[in-house]
Parts: structure tokens; sequence; C-alpha cells
């Protein structure tokens, strides 16, 4: 049956619930000043292999850029966004197109970035992304090195070799954050704000990118293919931008946007879905009906008995229980200064407020010293969190993602 699906149609009928982009008057409203800051342009971008990464890439083709270098750790990644491109009428990819799979914390990117720049419109979208990264001291040191520490690092790369628009991406999540991944993201905030007098940097806060790579409605897809059962949270409402949309998003913040602002998708309270109300319409769409479990084991024991004749499909919905769960998506917070008028549907979160850069040099050495640490735990790193960040209220449960299906 997935054979049959058409992931895009239903991403408009059943989730986003829009027959057409969320940007469309966006984009019409400022074409001119889009073609005129891209086209011709040496363009590098970080995590280009993601789903909002390479969506941004797409979108970005329609500006007619002379030079593309993308930058993943993700090799297959990379080879399947070649073959999407290439094999999709449409984009206009340059004749000096190049992927590399390489971190981009590496030497190796430094020698791309000092041989081949200057890149006038540079995006970073490498990030650690998943609430479920936060289980122990080890994930989250490497969430915080991933999204903190090599971003001040490309940052300072960036002030050699400073380009005309730099846009590294956020997450709705770093806006009063309960959550590391949240509090990660926000700080990586603070640190490009901190450079925003030197480089022009814009960044976005996101909504629920609709089955992005490794997000709960992608795993339903995996789940189909290997005949598992599909689970999801009860309850939990989120807001959804098609993939598409995703890198509209981004691309009118990094080009359109003034240094130091913080984009955001105005949002539509009718347009609120639960990952439970999006697992039943997807079975549906299959031809299949939920057939609700009541435990994980009784809806792997009923995967087992799947035949191709099979009308009905095992899912389990829980109440969630997780460690950095937000109940509810927010952009922004009281005392920040919003432009709400010069888009039709992003907002602008102006002037936020910034620390100097002795002030972050001194909290990343508080970092430095608290992942040195011999006897370094999870508390400690949330606790130092906590006191860096002070509207940081994490959520702890003692439970995980990766306890669940």
């Amino acid at each position: 049956m997935i054979n049959t699906f058409n992931l895009q149609d239903f991403i408009t009928s059943s989730v986003t619930q829009r027959d057409e982009s969320l940007l469309k008057q966006d984009y019409q409203n400022y074409d001119t000043k889009l073609k005129a800051r891209i086209e011709g342009k040496s363009v590098l971008v970080i995590g280009g292999a993601g789903t909002i990464g390479s969506n941004y890439i797409k979108v970005l083709l329609r500006y007619n850029p002379s030079r593309l270098y993308i930058i993943d750790i993700n090799e297959n990644g990379l080879t399947e966004l070649v073959r999407d491109l290439r094999s999709t009428i449409g984009y206009n990819i340059p004749d000096d197109f190049k992927t590399y799979p390489i971190n981009f914390g590496d030497k190796v990117f430094e020698k791309i970035l000092r041989n081949e720049g200057p890149f006038e419109i540079v995006a970073n979208f490498a990030a650690h992304k998943h609430v479920r990264s936060e289980k122990d001291h080890y994930s989250i040191e490497a969430m915080i090195d991933n999204n903190v520490l090599k971003a001040k690092h490309l940052l300072d790369l960036l002030v050699e070799f400073p380009p005309e628009h730099f846009f590294c991406v956020s997450t709705d999540k770093a806006a009063n954050p309960v959550n590391v991944m949240g509090a990660s993201k926000k700080l990586m905030e603070e640190i490009i704000l901190a450079y925003s007098e030197v480089i022009p940097i814009t960044t976005a806060r996101f909504a629920n990118v609709a089955f992005s790579n490794g997000s709960l409605p992608f795993g339903f897809i995996e789940r189909i293919m290997k005949k598992q059962p599909l689970s999801a949270p009860l309850g939990i409402k989120r807001y959804f931008v098609s993939p598409i949309e995703a890198g509209e998003i981004c691309l009118m913040a990094c080009v359109m946007g003034n240094s130091g602002e913080i984009f955001f998708p105005k949002l539509n309270e009718t347009n609120f879905e639960t990952f439970s109300n999006i697992a039943e319409r997807f079975l549906r769409d299959l031809g299949y009906e939920p057939d609700y479990c009541k435990t994980e084991q009784e809806a792997k024991e009923k995967a087992l008995l799947l035949t191709n004749e099979s009308k009905k499909y095992p899912v389990f919905f829980f109440q969630s229980n997780t460690s950095g769960e937000k109940a509810f998506e927010e952009f922004y917070t009281v005392g920040e200064t919003l432009d709400m008028e010069s888009f039709e549907q992003l907002g602008i979160i102006k002037n936020p407020k910034s620390r100097d850069f002795d002030e972050i040099n001194g909290l990343f050495q508080k970092l430095a010293i608290t992942f040195n640490e011999d006897e370094l735990t999870k508390e400690k790193i949330i606790a130092l969190l906590s006191e860096i960040l002070p509207n940081f209220n994490h959520i702890e449960t003692g439970k995980s993602l990766d306890q669940k299906m």
C-alpha cells in the first residue's frame, strides 16, 4: 500500500490542511528583492542533507545562485539530496555545485571556507534537534557541543570571511525552554546575537516540520514498511508546517531579515494537530482502520499477525510522561518587541536582548570547566544551564523517549 501513498498530498490534506504554501503571498511580495539578493551569489549550506536544510536549498535554487556548496556528516543523505535535485525538473542547479560529507567543526571544513570562499550567503542547519538527546550527561554534552560550541567556532571563522547573509536555525523550544535542546538553542541565539554587530545574522524559531527526518510522523512510514505498530502520545498538540514551507521560512529570514532578528511563523489556532490524530488519518489514507491496543506488548503481538489482507492496524497511544516535554508551542516571550506587519505570515522579534563578547566568553569558560569535571552528571549541567539562562525551567520526569516505541 505504501507505494501508492503520496506524502505531499497527505501533508497538505491531513496535517497542515493548506492547499497552498503558508508563505505564498510573502514570496510574491518580496520576489524582486529575493532575486536581487540571491541571483549570482555564492552559497554555503551546512547541514544541508536534513529536511529543513534540503528544502531551504530547493527554495534557494528558484533564484539562480552561481555556486552552491553543501556540507553534512550524513553521506547517504547528501547522495539522496543530489539524486533528488538532479531527478526533478525546475531546479536551477549551478555548474559549480559540490557536496562534502564532513563535520563543520573539522579542520577540513575550515580549509574549504578559507580556500573556496568567500561565500556571500551562509546557512547553518547542523543541529541536535531531538528532545530525546538529553537522556544523560554524555548526550547533553554532545548536544551542546554541536548546537553551541561549534556554532561559535563557525562564527569566529566567519568574522574573518564575513558573508552578506548568515542564517542559523533555532526552534520554538528556545522560547521559555523546558528541555536541554531548547536551552541549547536559546544559548545559540544569544551567541549569534552577540556577533550580530559584526556579521549580518538572522535566525528563525520553528514549528514542527511535518514528516521531517527522524520525527514521529516520519517514523509512521518506517513502521508501516516494517509491519510494526504505530505509537504516539495522546493530547500533545503541535503546529505544523510542510517541509517546503520550512525551507521558505528560512530563506526569507536569511536574506530579507535585518541582523539580529528572530523570525517565526504566525500561529493559526485552527491548525494545531495531535500526533495521534495524524496517525489515525495516515492509516485510513492507506486503507486501514486503527486497532487500538492497551499496551506496547499487545500492539507488537498483533503486528506479527499482519497480512496483505489485513484491514486493521495496531496502534498504541499513551499519555506523555517524558522529560522536557512542553505542553504547548510558543515563539516569543513577554517583553520581546515584535514586528507583525512586515510579512503576511511571519512575525519578527526585533532587537532581542543580547550579551556582550566578554559575557559570552565567560559562559563558555563555565561550560568548559563543567565538561572537564571527573564526576560530571546530568544534574550539574542542568544546574549550570539554569544559572546561565534564568528562564530555563527544566521538566524532569526520569523518563526518556528511548524507553518508548
